[in-house]
């Protein structure tokens, strides 16, 4: 137990050191591309940040276990929205701009409703996968299409040349996603060695585990005021784990899916996303606070104990 403990903190000390400095690289990155920050934490940010979840459905999806690249995807997106956003919302209050709702709302509302239409008949295949890369190809030309520079964070972005924040952005996403491997590893087994099951780490510990390099670095966009790349990383995250992350199974292993994909996580997933989708409607000229930041976490919790009863009633 001690090994595995180590290793947790180790995780920890890493992400958090990296995602520190990943946020200022792409800031940096964003203005002197003349890029507005939005589209680097939609495009760039968020891509690096779901690494670690492409790698688990690449990995699972070659052993021939697609139905855990298709839960760690649907998971991912729970943990963002309700954990991640939730988390970022309670340490502080998120200013919410009429273009995230304009533009990449929509996006995301497709790609989910899209992932929900390739997993209801129970089987992934590869025309399932290509559907869904072909919406990729249009949310990245959209997203490029829409653009805007936004002058006024120059600001607050930190002193790089363009070639120093692109090797800074190369060099802390390598940490960040060593760390996050780290920190599941470590976590898992710290579970195996409190007894728990093999399903409940599965659907909680690697989910979590993936989500900590976007938990880690929506919080430090927040902290350094960059709210357009903590909402936008959020948004962009599910968004790349609808469109890169789930056609991974569909075009390396398609088959039949596991029923409780459709019928009990991308339940989860959709009403959460259409609660995102309300709260950004709601409150599109105003701050996405501590209050519905803390009902995200608490509805994370209860889906969190809703698996935990499930797992434990199938037994280890």
């Amino acid at each position: 137990m001690l090994l595995p403990l180590l290793i947790v903190m180790l995780g920890f000390v890493g992400l958090l050191w990296s995602a520190d400095r990943f946020v200022g690289a792409a800031a940096a990155t964003a203005w002197r591309a003349g890029m507005s920050t939005l589209l680097v934490g939609m495009t760039v940010v968020s891509l690096g940040t779901s690494a670690p979840e492409i790698v688990v459905s690449v990995m699972a999806s070659l052993d021939e276990v697609p139905d855990l690249a298709i839960g760690n995807a649907l998971g991912s997106n729970i943990a963002n929205i309700a954990l991640v956003l939730g988390v970022t919302a309670l340490v502080v209050p998120v200013p919410v701009r009429f273009s995230i709702v304009r533009r990449e709302l929509p996006l995301l509302l497709g790609a989910t409703g899209l992932a929900g239409y390739t997993l209801a008949n129970g089987h992934l295949d590869r025309f399932d996968g290509l559907l869904l890369l072909l919406l990729l190809v249009f949310s990245l030309w959209w997203l490029f299409l829409a653009d805007a520079p936004d002058d006024e964070v120059a600001g607050e972005i930190p002193g790089m040349t363009l070639g120093q924040a692109l090797a800074w952005l190369a060099v802390t996403l390598v940490i960040m996603v060593a760390s996050s491997r780290a920190l599941v590893w470590g976590a898992s087994e710290l579970a195996r060695g409190l007894g728990i099951s093999e399903l409940v780490i599965g659907l909680t510990v690697v989910a979590i585990g993936t989500s900590l390099p976007e938990l880690a670095a929506c919080v430090a966009s927040a902290l350094k005021r960059h709210h357009d790349l903590a909402i936008g990383n959020v948004i962009g995250s599910n968004l790349f784990n609808m469109l890169t992350v789930l056609p991974v199974p569909a075009l390396l292993a398609p088959g039949a899916t596991n029923p409780d994909a459709a019928g009990r996580d991308y339940p989860v997933m959709l009403v959460l996303t259409l609660t995102l989708g309300a709260l950004l409607l709601w409150n599109r000229r105003g701050h996405l606070g501590r209050l519905p930041g803390g009902l995200l976490v608490l509805s994370y919790a209860g889906y969190l104990a809703w698996l935990g009863s499930a797992g434990l009633a199938a037994g280890p």
